[in-house]
């Protein structure tokens, strides 16, 4: 099925228009008009080749929501009409021990939603930014929403399960401190869930600026990391601290901020490594520094299904099409608050002259 889509042909080239291909939907699949996409920090690392291994004709996209098209003969859970979600696994193995726990997302053969090899056309998954989308039945996800909402659920599925999956891991609750490193669109999402599940957070900025803001998001504190008696006030104090930075960064000047036993976990991944932290900061206190990657199937819906139920979205700029490369250059800028979304009933639009 020939389907609309924006992409680039290589990394030095802009996004532009471009038409793909869809498979047939499969007894197993569902085939999903797509409403709404938004702009991952991930899509420009991937279709800028700044990551290795980035096949050309790159299609981002990993914030998938949208409707119900067509189901196929075998499909349950789904029927035409629904408001459903894609995140950023379309396939895995299915039957090892990450997949059996419901941790798709660790399959040694995880599908991502784009760049990953697939037996379909052009030998790779093209993303989010297209008008429709073919997915398995076990990689779609409920929306429970009401659908005026639909465009801020969108970054749900990348940056909301991204934050809220440690957050669960480390038992995040009542009576725990919290910190979130960067104000972004992780960091935005990080704040407002570790707020929902009642800890006490403390937002982290290099921007005096974002102070109100993050307060507004559901901080309790904010601390400006280039001030150090802000940073030596918090010392040994933190069970948790998530790390959504996706630049490289003194990690230490965080890692003396957690109590015996905690830990800080990296979420954000930046193009180049982070200075390595010291050893000394790690074993004193018995702290972990360690990382998580999105969530898997159940998790992913079990976090929909908690911020469905309070009311939770993402903060968002919705953006035609065309605007998408103007977006990227504003991403790299940090002018957004805090995440775009694409209006993907634009991709056929014509380009508009304002651009």
């Amino acid at each position: 099925m020939p389907v609309q889509a924006y992409g680039a042909y290589a990394g030095d080239k802009p996004l532009e228009p471009m038409e793909i291909t869809r498979r047939a939907p499969g007894p197993h699949d569902v085939w999903i008009d797509i409403a709404y996409c938004g702009i991952c920090h991930s899509d420009l690392h991937q279709v800028r080749g700044e990551w290795a291994g980035t096949q050309f004709p790159c299609v981002p996209g990993h914030e998938i929501v949208g409707r119900v098209a067509a189901v196929g003969a075998h499909v349950t859970g789904f029927q035409q009409g629904d408001l459903v979600g894609v995140g950023c696994i379309v396939d895995s193995c299915k039957h090892c021990e990450d997949c059996a726990s419901g941790l798709e997302n660790y399959c040694d053969a995880m599908v991502g939603t784009y760049n990953f090899a697939t037996a379909d056309a052009p030998g790779w998954t093209l993303g989010g930014y297209s008008e429709q989308i073919v997915v398995h039945e076990r990689y779609v996800l409920r929306i429970r929403h009401p659908e005026a909402q639909l465009a801020a659920v969108a970054p749900l599925l990348c940056a909301g399960i991204t934050t809220y999956s440690p957050l669960r891991h480390w038992n995040v609750g009542p009576g725990k401190k919290v910190g979130v490193v960067g104000i972004g669109g992780l960091g935005h999402m990080g704040i407002k869930l570790a707020h929902a599940m009642g800890a006490h957070v403390v937002a982290f900025t290099t921007s005096q600026s974002k102070r109100e803001a993050a307060l507004a998001l559901g901080a309790d504190e904010v601390v400006v990391s280039r001030n150090p008696d802000e940073m030596a006030a918090h010392a040994k104090s933190f069970d948790l601290i998530v790390n959504t930075v996706a630049a490289p960064h003194d990690l230490d000047a965080f890692l003396v901020l957690l109590k015996r036993d905690g830990a800080m976990v990296l979420v954000g991944a930046p193009a180049s490594p982070h200075p390595s932290a010291g050893v000394f900061n790690l074993i004193t206190k018995r702290r972990a520094l360690a990382g998580s990657m999105i969530g898997g199937l159940a998790e992913t819906q079990e976090m929909l299904d908690f911020c469905a139920e309070r009311g939770i979205v993402a903060d968002v700029e919705l953006i035609r099409a065309d605007q998408i490369n103007q977006a990227y250059e504003r991403m790299l800028k940090g002018e957004v608050e805090y995440r775009f979304v694409i209006d993907n009933a634009t991709l056929s639009a014509p380009a508009r002259k304002d651009q």
